[in-house]
């Protein structure tokens, strides 16, 4: 579609301040556009802010057009523009994969910060004695942001990650060779694992996990960009069972785990206590429930112990 007349930045705040203001309230809606903007015109968002008054090409309103009528729809804005942030890192998305969230991000971070502080003793009966040694298991991996980021910021170590939905693998690969580090990817359901043998072959340090955990109820309130474009495979679990996928990576994890290793997991905040007892009644300590920015109950940290 061409455009009749020369627009501005400024006539763009307007026009998606005037699209968007049923969706989102002004501070979202400017700050989406900040970010769409800086994109589309290569422009620093210091830039934009201090020359409202640049023209901007017609090819340029024409992408901004696109982008707005997509938003409109619900889209999210990491699915137009095929790219987001996480941990400092860029990744490639799509609708295979979830698009990755702040407080994933520190879980990640509350993962990486405990493997350098080494906060578990090795036992007498591990060789490991340094990260370079160690093993580690991201599960549901999706966009590969968990895995991706661990062995980024933790390079000697093994990195494993494993998805049951190909696409989602192949976006994750993309990621990962984008990123330039080396992850093992593997095609498995964690709820079959006896199913798939490179699944029972490692003695892992630490798995992390952001597993489904949203329940039809939760759904609810969800807002309709994610209800009507994620996947739901990475979503969704069934009301009447809503920890289905925290007890088959538990049971994973007490076979595959060295002992002493961690775990870590991002959860429904509505179900914290209930996780806790799940990993209580199989064999792992220290258990920590954490809030995350939101001041939300949504990650957990816990130790394998085999006894020894």
């Amino acid at each position: 579609m061409l455009l009749c007349c020369v627009k501005t930045i400024k006539d763009e705040f307007i026009a998606f301040q005037q699209g968007l203001g049923n969706l989102y309230n002004k501070e979202e809606v400017n700050a989406t556009t900040l970010l769409i903007i800086s994109e589309i015109l290569n422009l620093s968002k210091a830039n934009i802010k201090a020359f409202p008054e640049t023209e901007i090409t017609t090819e340029q309103a024409e992408q901004l057009e696109s982008i707005l009528a997509q938003l409109r729809t619900g889209k999210p804005l990491q699915y137009i523009l095929g790219h987001t942030e996480f941990y400092g890192l860029k990744f490639l998305v799509n609708p295979n994969v979830l698009i990755p969230r702040p407080e994933t991000e520190e879980l990640v971070d509350w993962a990486i910060q405990s493997m350098v502080n080494n906060e578990w003793s090795i036992g007498k009966d591990q060789l490991a004695t340094n990260i370079g040694q160690y093993q580690m298991m991201d599960i549901g991996t999706g966009s590969g942001c968990i895995a991706i980021s661990l062995k980024k910021n933790l390079p000697d170590a093994q990195v494993w990650a494993i998805d049951i939905s190909p696409g989602a693998l192949q976006t994750a690969k993309e990621n990962a060779r984008l990123n330039e580090v080396d992850v093992n990817f593997i095609q498995a359901d964690i709820l079959n694992p006896i199913n798939n043998s490179l699944l029972t072959t490692h003695s892992l340090q630490l798995i992390v996990s952001n597993p489904p955990y949203v329940t039809p109820k939760d759904k609810e309130q969800m807002h309709i960009n994610v209800i009507n474009f994620e996947p739901h495979a990475a979503l969704f679990v069934p009301e009447d069972d809503p920890l289905l996928f925290y007890k088959a990576i538990a049971d994973f994890a007490v076979n595959n785990l060295v002992n002493n290793g961690l775990l870590f997991l991002e959860i429904n905040e509505s179900y914290g206590p209930e996780t806790v007892q799940l990993l209580a009644n199989k064999s792992f300590k220290n258990i920590e429930l954490k809030k995350d920015m939101s001041d939300r109950y949504r990650m957990i940290k816990a130790v394998f112990s085999n006894g020894l």
